[in-house]
């Protein structure tokens, strides 16, 4: 079954429409799809903002899983999985233990090492696509969005999506009129900070 989805200015492909129409795969070639187009499951309707994401995505409702490790024959949904499933018979281990130096195949493993052995020292949560590091469990959800191209959260009123809930929050003003942030000097009001500290530094309030 195919969805597609209409709204304003913000339009939706199914990924049908991205594999099949030789046009549209040429103009994506390299990923890069315009922020104003996004591409749904076609299974359930989950929006993504790349087509190559829409593919993998869709992998967990068709069950296909096209890379093979070739040393024991197991097949992976994702090129990533198959990698980190090679550690195992390459005896890879990139992960080591800043407290001790011991090492490890998956990041799991050391952060499982860490609470147990150095239960003093912070934990860190790492972004499984570029390694990248962060003091907690939502923050590095959030980030992992940029990757994936999930946008969770939706604004009512003109169906615009956001990879985060205080994003949505602030696109929102343009709808709701609100100017939360006022210029101490005139009493300005702007619904961004970032428009109030470009008025702050403008000859018009005083600014140098």
């Amino acid at each position: 079954r195919e969805m597609r989805h209409y709204q304003k200015r913000t339009r939706y492909h199914s990924v049908r429409d991205v594999i099949f129409n030789k046009q549209r795969v040429a103009q994506t070639r390299n990923d890069r799809v315009p922020r104003e187009k996004l591409f749904a499951c076609t299974y359930c309707g989950k929006v993504f903002n790349r087509p190559k994401k829409v593919v993998i995505h869709q992998r967990i409702h068709t069950g296909e899983k096209p890379f093979k490790c070739n040393t024991c024959g197991k097949f992976f949904a994702e090129a990533g999985n198959l990698r980190k499933h090679q550690k195992v018979h390459t005896g890879e281990r990139p992960y080591s233990c800043s407290q001790c130096g011991q090492t490890f195949a998956w990041i799991r493993n050391l952060k499982n090492h860490q609470q147990k052995v150095h239960p003093k020292i912070k934990i860190v949560y790492v972004c499984k696509y570029c390694g990248k590091a962060f003091p907690g469990l939502s923050n590095v959800v959030a980030h992992q969005r940029v990757h994936t191209g999930e946008r969770p959260f939706k604004c009512d009123t003109c169906g615009k999506l956001f990879t985060e809930a205080g994003n949505l929050k602030k696109h929102q003003r343009v709808h709701t009129g609100e100017k939360p942030f006022i210029c101490p000097r005139c009493g300005k009001r702007f619904a961004w900070i970032c428009n109030l500290k470009t008025h702050q530094q403008s000859a018009s309030c005083g600014g140098v």
